[in-house]
C-alpha cells in the first residue's frame, strides 16, 4: 500500500482556520441541487445533513490551481516518501535534492547519470532508485507529459500515462491530481482516510469497500476532490467543533 507520508505533509500546509457558510435554504429532505448556483460546499452540503455538519465545523478546502507543476518534480518526491515516515522521508528527499546544488528544479538527464551508490548514500532503497530512473528516463522521452500537456488532459489519461511508471499507482497519481493540479473531481476510494472519514460522518461501524465507496461519490460529482478533502478532516481535531 502506498504510503500517505506525503499527501499529509502537503495537506497539513495548506490548512487554514476558516469556517464555511452554508446555504442557509438547505433543505435536508431534497438531494436535488442546482450546481450551478451554489459553491462546491453548499453542493456538497445539500446532499446529506451529515455532510453539512462536518462542512459546517471544518477548516475550509482551500488548494489552489497552480501556476505550474513539473510532474517529474513531483513524483520524483512521492517516491521517495513512499512507506516512510514524512519525517524520515523528508530527510531522505532533502539528501536527494542536495545532489544537485543550486538547482531549483531536478533534471531527469542528470538523474540518469547519478551513479546509484549516491542514491542509496542519501537513503534511498535499490527499488526507489530504479523507479526514479524509470521516472527520468520516461519524462525524456514523453511518456510523462510536460505541465502544459497536462492541463490539456483529462484525469483518467493522466493516470493511465502516469502508471506506466516503475512504482507509480494509481493512488500516487490521484493524490499529484488532487494536490498539485487542484483537480476538483477525483475520489480516491482506495485512501484509508478517506473511506474511514467517510465512515465516521455517516455512523458507519465498517469502512466502506472502495466499490462501495465509488458508488457513494457519484452524487458529489464534480466535486469528490472537496469531499475527500473534508473526510480526511473529518480525522483531525483542528477540524471538530
Amino acid at each position: 500500500m502506498m504510503a500517505r507520508a506525503q499527501s499529509s505533509r502537503k495537506f497539513s500546509s495548506l490548512l487554514r482556520r476558516e469556517k464555511i457558510f452554508l446555504c442557509p435554504n438547505f433543505n435536508k429532505t431534497s438531494h436535488r441541487v442546482n450546481s450551478a448556483s451554489m459553491t462546491p460546499e453548499q453542493h456538497l452540503a445539500a446532499t446529506d445533513s451529515r455532510m453539512a455538519a462536518l462542512i459546517a465545523r471544518s477548516l475550509r478546502y482551500n488548494i489552489k490551481s497552480p501556476v505550474s507543476t513539473r510532474p517529474f518534480d513531483a513524483l520524483a518526491e512521492s517516491i521517495a516518501y513512499q512507506q516512510l515516515s514524512g519525517k524520515a522521508a523528508a530527510t531522505i528527499w532533502s539528501r536527494v535534492r542536495a545532489l544537485y546544488p543550486r538547482r531549483k528544479y531536478l533534471d531527469p538527464k542528470l538523474v540518469l547519470e547519478t551513479l546509484d551508490k549516491r542514491f542509496r548514500a542519501a537513503g534511498l532503497s535499490r527499488s526507489k532508485i530504479a523507479a526514479l530512473k524509470d521516472l527520468a528516463a520516461k519524462t525524456l522521452d514523453g511518456t510523462v507529459p510536460s505541465a502544459r500537456a497536462l492541463a490539456r488532459m483529462t484525469d483518467e489519461e493522466i493516470i493511465a500515462r502516469l502508471t506506466t511508471v516503475r512504482g507509480i499507482g494509481r493512488w500516487t497519481v490521484e493524490m499529484l491530481l488532487l494536490f498539485d493540479l487542484a483537480r476538483p473531481d477525483i475520489w480516491p476510494v482506495h485512501d484509508y482516510g478517506v473511506r474511514k472519514g467517510f465512515a465516521k460522518t455517516f455512523g458507519r461501524r465498517k469502512l466502506p469497500t472502495p466499490k462501495q465507496l465509488l458508488k457513494f461519490g457519484e452524487k458529489w460529482r464534480p466535486y469528490r476532490s472537496i469531499a475527500a478533502w473534508y473526510f480526511w478532516r473529518a480525522l483531525d481535531n483542528q477540524g471538530r467543533a
